[in-house]
């Protein structure tokens, strides 16, 4: 009985902040203005597929930058001393503990024609490049943001490995690369596959970095649902539709991901 009282309280924030949201956005996608059901507003979600598929891809470049920067960064935080360990991770967490619309905004008076970067470029003779309302820009922004979720986890499964296991393959006579690339680098997997995660989701329905970073120029799924809700032309019941669609998508790639996780683990004894 005891158990069952403590878990009321996340029972009623899970049905209050998730489940009543999402019976909503059900409500809104299948329903006309007038509220009947209909199916039209899914239907004109296909309007938009070139947003989508910017999305993604912008999506899937950042989160494999992330994975090229962040797994180097996450070794060798673990392979540091403990007591630097923990001050690293303080200075690598220190940026995301100030608003996020500071830290992109930030990126603007670096990026614009007369920002930060561009006198440096004219100063050493190259002259004025455009680096703002790019689709650079909008990826810039988005590793920038989200490296932390792509270190973070990678970190923690690395800094776990027994060392035992190393030191065992050692003592047989594997080199360091042998051991990255048949030990360290098969356990990680698992903390690259949160990473990718966790980086592709905010990613992908981002809409603050687009803006500020994009101009406009480079709308995204995220800026599509705000201009239906918030914008000059607000449609709750088809934004609502283009979230439903955007949840799916997501769930698709999550459940992909999920798959590759799990053949992972069930493959940790014969790494070797």
């Amino acid at each position: 009985m005891k158990s069952k009282s403590i878990n009321i309280p996340y029972i009623l924030w899970i049905g209050i902040f998730i489940v009543v949201p999402l019976i909503l956005v059900l409500l809104f996608a299948f329903t006309d203005s007038s509220g009947n059901f209909t199916i039209e507003n899914i239907i004109n979600v296909g309007n938009y597929a070139s947003v989508f598929v910017r999305s993604i891809w912008l999506g899937l470049i950042a989160t494999v930058i992330c994975v090229i920067l962040g797994y180097p960064m996450a070794y060798a935080l673990s392979k540091i001393a403990p007591n630097m360990q923990e001050f690293m991770i303080v200075l690598l967490m220190l940026p995301m503990w100030m608003n996020f619309l500071l830290r992109t905004y930030a990126w603007m008076t670096i990026l614009e024609n007369n920002g930060l970067l561009n006198r440096l470029l004219m100063f050493i003779g190259i002259g004025q490049v455009n680096l703002i309302n790019t689709s650079g820009a909008v990826v810039l922004g988005m590793v920038y943001n989200f490296l932390p979720y792509m270190i973070l986890p990678i970190y923690t499964i690395i800094s776990r490995i027994d060392n035992r296991i190393i030191e065992a393959a050692q003592d047989l006579g594997a080199s360091r690369r042998k051991v990255f690339s048949k030990i360290i680098l098969p356990l990680s997997i698992p903390g690259v596959i949160s990473g990718i995660t966790m980086v592709f989701v905010p990613a992908v329905s981002t809409f603050i970095i687009s803006k500020m970073l994009g101009g406009g120029a480079n709308i995204l799924i995220g800026d599509l649902i705000e201009m239906q809700f918030l914008g000059s032309s607000y449609n709750p019941n088809l934004g609502s539709a283009i979230s439903l669609v955007l949840m799916i998508l997501i769930m698709i790639c999550m459940g992909i991901m999920n798959q590759f996780d799990h053949e992972d683990n069930s493959m940790g004894g014969m790494i070797i």
